[in-house]
């Protein structure tokens, strides 16, 4: 019975690490919640589901023509057409990473379409519990023929 009283502890700080990495993996799916709004917007051209995805004070900033270029997340909603690309069917999406620390997150989301390629990356924040994008830096790619 003298064994009992130090294998407790042992078993205690075995369950540590796993507790942890459970509240990983729902930090993780919140996160991924608020991206997958981002792809849905995508797909279905619905500019609810970028609203959803980012924080009404997001930005988002690339290089057009050389210079640095800027749009509100509301602009970048409006934009939305309502409907799917016509050729939506031959377009890719996927999140290619997830780092998150706290209460912030980066995120890397490609885009493969059939005439470009997008590589988004999404910086997160957490506030009162939700997790949505506050900002989106990207890289455009024509293709050939594109």
């Amino acid at each position: 019975m003298r064994w009992i009283p130090r294998f407790v502890p042992a078993l205690l700080v075995l369950s540590l690490p796993l507790s942890a990495a459970a509240q990983g993996n729902s930090e993780e799916a919140a996160v991924r919640r608020a991206l997958e709004h981002y792809l849905q917007g995508h797909a279905t051209g619905d500019g609810s589901h970028h609203r959803l995805a980012f924080y009404p004070q997001a930005n988002l900033y690339f290089v057009q023509n050389g210079a640095l270029s800027t749009l509100t997340s509301e602009e970048y909603a409006a934009r939305s057409r309502g409907k799917p690309a016509t050729d939506e069917a031959q377009r890719k999406r996927r999140i290619a990473s997830i780092d998150i620390t706290g209460t912030a997150a980066m995120a890397k989301i490609e885009l493969d379409y059939p005439t470009v390629r997008f590589v988004d990356y999404m910086s997160l924040l957490k506030v009162n519990g939700e997790w949505r994008i506050i900002a989106k830096i990207f890289h455009r790619e024509s293709k050939a023929g594109g």
